[in-house]
């Protein structure tokens, strides 16, 4: 059983409200403005700001 569709639309990023995804590889959600990614265990996202994997930097000069 995956994530449902209805879910991933309401959840957001709970350190800045921001839009989060899938990634790829259906185990996290990611938060492309914060660089982070939350861990999705036993089909249930673990939205903690604390336990979230921060991302590599993509070289952006953006931010």
């Amino acid at each position: 059983m995956a994530i449902s569709e209805e879910l991933l639309e309401i959840l957001v990023c709970p350190k800045c409200k921001g839009e989060i995804h899938l990634n790829e590889a259906g185990d996290g959600l990611i938060c492309e403005a914060c660089r982070l990614m939350y861990r999705i265990e036993d089909d249930i996202p673990i939205m903690l700001i604390d336990e979230a994997v921060p991302l590599p930097d993509t070289g952006n000069p953006e931010g």
